[in-house]
């Protein structure tokens, strides 16, 4: 399964981020953010997809969604909304389904990654 994450703000969501990439064993792993957001790293590949989060809402749904196209293989993905607004969620969310794909959401507890 594919592995998308939101790097937006929020003190500490990108800590989130870093321990579903780690602990997780992804297909691929897709990371969306700001220009900011393009200097967070990871020890795995990973594709990095930049996006105007000042954009009105529809728009940048629009963004994310023709950046998605065609990168995701399977009928769903893993999604984390642990960091960004929500704007930026619903953009997001909107695409995805939009592509269209199913999403299960994942946070990483102390128990390990769940699926919501």
């Amino acid at each position: 399964m594919e592995f998308i994450g939101l790097l937006s703000s929020g003190k500490g969501t990108w800590a989130q981020i870093s321990g579903l990439v780690k602990q997780g064993e992804w297909d691929k792993i897709i990371l969306l953010g700001d220009e900011f957001a393009s200097g967070f790293s990871t020890e795995k590949p990973s594709e990095f997809i930049k996006i105007d989060t000042n954009k009105k809402l529809v728009e940048l749904k629009k963004e994310i969604l023709e950046k998605l196209k065609g990168k995701i293989n399977g009928t769903e993905v893993a999604l984390s909304i642990a960091s960004g607004t929500g704007k930026e969620h619903m953009a997001l969310i909107s695409a995805l389904l939009s592509l269209p794909a199913g999403i299960r959401f994942v946070a990483l507890t102390k128990d390990g990654i769940v699926y919501l």
